[in-house]
């Protein structure tokens, strides 16, 4: 386990501190994709249950399919962040890259956020069927009520990743939610860059952007990685460790620094120097 803190400027309130899990974790839960959607649906309901979510329900899609999967981590205000990957895969390849690696960083990330106190809850969500078309994020979001809708100030949506570096859908991204992601990993010296897949797919942000929700996309796509996509090549071979384990400590410190940023009037950015302390 590590620990990763990032000084934030003079307008900000604290340190931007947080709790990485070690890199055997994330790559045992990544070598746990199963072959069926609804043994993925199970394997992440146990991820999320040994990450200490409290409070996990299922929501019924299609009663003959796989649920949306929901762990909500309640925070000391009804404000929302939302945090989604789709754990569904089409039958070419093993579909570890899309969308395992997503979907099974979800527990990890839970875990990271819940080791110190939050202003938001965090709503993280398994979701059934985008390999369809979007089908469980769509029944999510239209099934909220319009209250429930204007409490969630980002949705953060990880698709496909561990292909090389984070990147960011920055076409169809809020400029704020983009800012402040290019500022964390500013602060903690990781990698990150834009990369538009426009008209060559699509993503269950989507599905929030039609309510106006704020959302983001992150993935690692290249023109060169996307054919590995719904193929044959999409398999455990394809995830670059080291790639994949800097994505999952870089939305970890931006997931906890948007707890600090939403909602502010003159929103705080970190910056260096940054430590890393092994425990």
């Amino acid at each position: 386990m590590a620990c990763l803190s990032g000084l934030l400027p003079s307008n900000a309130t604290a340190q931007l501190r947080f709790q990485v899990l070690g890199r055997d974790t994330i790559e045992t839960r990544i070598r746990g994709f199963t072959g069926s959607d609804a043994e993925r649906e199970a394997r992440l309901k146990k991820f999320f249950t040994d990450a200490g979510c409290k409070d996990i329900s299922e929501e019924v899609v299609k009663s003959k399919n796989p649920p949306n999967l929901i762990c909500v981590l309640p925070g000391q205000t009804d404000r929302v962040i939302l945090v989604g990957a789709h754990y569904d895969h089409v039958n070419a390849g093993d579909g570890v890259v899309d969308n395992w690696s997503g979907a099974s960083l979800l527990p990890s990330l839970l875990w990271s956020l819940r080791q110190a106190p939050r202003q938001h809850t965090y709503v993280f969500v398994g979701f059934t069927e985008e390999e369809k078309g979007l089908v469980g994020s769509t029944f999510y979001a239209r099934h909220l009520t319009p209250e429930q809708r204007s409490k969630i100030e980002a949705m953060v949506n990880m698709d496909t990743l561990g292909l090389g570096p984070t990147e960011i859908w920055v076409s169809h991204a809020d400029n704020n939610l983009v800012r402040d992601l290019e500022a964390v990993a500013r602060a903690l010296n990781l990698p990150v860059r834009p990369m538009n897949v426009d008209q060559v797919g699509e993503s269950d942000s989507e599905s929030f952007a039609r309510y106006k929700i704020p959302r983001i996309t992150i993935h690692s796509v290249t023109q060169d990685t996307w054919p590995i996509l719904h193929s044959s090549r999409d398999r455990l071979d394809a995830i670059k460790a080291d790639e994949y384990y800097d994505t999952y400590k870089l939305v970890a410190g931006y997931l906890t620094f948007l707890d600090q940023s939403l909602g502010r009037a003159s929103p705080a950015s970190p910056s260096a120097p940054v430590t890393k302390t092994e425990h």
